[in-house]
């Protein structure tokens, strides 16, 4: 390891172009994958800035904003549950908002309880904000969004569906990715949606003793009650697995990477075997003291692996400040573990490949060609 560390470094004009190869393609593959986790997180933000353990809907259900309408009956069947301390309805689903300049924009509904100790109240709602929206017809919006809904300034007035709504304030942090979020009470939000009943809601919340004992839950609403029940984090990931997939972006950004992986694959490839076919006369004068071919294959795959250790070196933390930057102006990028680490792994792969390939070069190595 330290000879091949120590020859890169001697010879580093011959391998930056390798190393400058598996940054390029780790960070195209890192700064995609994080653009898309970032950008389709914000279609679960109703449940991943709720209180609530379980969420309970439609056996049709897909994803959290596209809900249909239950009994409000069912809230005992999940109440009855041992584990289950607390229980609401939550009305959610989209609609079409008319603004004073008479467009349209669609939005988001987002109804709920507004007690202190609500399940479906996203956190970030005050509880000043709450008592405002208890008026039938208040709403309360992003404040990047209020552009997109017509809104200036707080108090301004929309129409959904001929219905007045005012908006009583704003929230930081609560972006959506394709339609505005609108929050509001359960009770305004059965006023909009003319398709709920009054004895119906869109799903039903759920809070554990044991946040542990949910996944327990589940499983016995599901057997049981033949309900569509879900954990937070487990209706979180499909709503976004199906955003990713609906929309085709998942495989857009297999395919990207695919690309960035393949562009890795053949710079560093031929970089190893130039560098290595240019060392053939010391690669001929260690085959003469009786160092095994082996042994120099050994050191040529030792460098790919060095090669891609420094790329790698690059690029996450480019890719770390990159999505810092990007944040700064509202959009978002998260790199997880579960995407760093896989990234990380198929890069050293292509690598080493890139090494194995390499080795086509030692062929040339004929001790005696050093007596020419």
């Amino acid at each position: 390891m330290s000879y091949s560390l120590t020859t890169i470094w001697h010879e580093r004009k011959r391998f930056l172009p390798g190393i400058v190869a598996v940054a390029f393609s780790t960070l195209l593959i890192l700064f995609q994958g994080g653009l898309l986790v970032g950008q389709f997180s914000l279609t679960s933000t109703p449940i991943d800035h709720t209180r609530a353990d379980l969420w309970v809907g439609h056996p049709m259900n897909l994803s959290v904003d596209l809900g249909r309408p239950i009994p409000e009956r069912w809230l005992c069947q999940v109440a009855v549950q041992p584990e289950v301390v607390q229980v609401e309805t939550y009305v959610i689903g989209l609609i079409v908002v008319d603004r004073l300049d008479g467009r349209s924009e669609l939005c988001t509904v987002i109804g709920s309880a507004l007690g202190d100790n609500s399940l479906g109240a996203v956190r970030e709602l005050t509880p000043e904000l709450r008592g405002l929206l208890t008026e039938p017809g208040s709403v309360v919006a992003d404040e990047t969004e209020l552009g997109r809904l017509g809104f200036e300034r707080v108090g301004d007035v929309a129409e959904v569906l001929g219905k007045r709504v005012r908006l009583v304030g704003v929230v930081q942090g609560l972006k959506s990715l394709a339609a505005p979020y609108l929050f509001c009470s359960v009770q305004t939000a059965r006023i909009l949606f003319s398709g709920i009943e009054q004895d119906q809601t869109i799903f039903i919340l759920g809070r554990c003793q044991d946040p542990a004992n949910a996944s327990a839950v589940v499983q016995r609403l599901r057997k049981e009650h033949y309900l569509s029940a879900f954990t937070s984090d487990g209706f979180s990931n499909q709503t976004r697995i199906h955003w990713m997939t609906a929309t085709k972006a998942g495989l857009a950004a297999v395919w990207s990477a695919i690309l960035g992986l393949l562009i890795g694959l053949v710079i560093t490839s031929q970089t190893l075997y130039a560098a290595t076919a240019s060392a053939w006369r010391e690669y001929a004068v260690l085959e003469a003291l009786g160092i095994p071919t082996w042994r120099m294959g050994m050191t040529v795959l030792a460098q790919s692996f060095w090669i891609g250790t420094l790329g790698l070196a690059v690029a996450v933390p480019v890719s770390l400040g990159l999505g810092e930057l990007l944040g700064l102006v509202n959009i978002k990028v998260l790199f997880p573990i579960w995407l760093i680490g896989p990234s990380a792994a198929l890069t050293m792969i292509t690598v080493l490949l890139s090494g194995l390939f390499a080795m086509r070069s030692l062929r040339l190595v004929q001790p005696a060609e050093l007596l020419r």
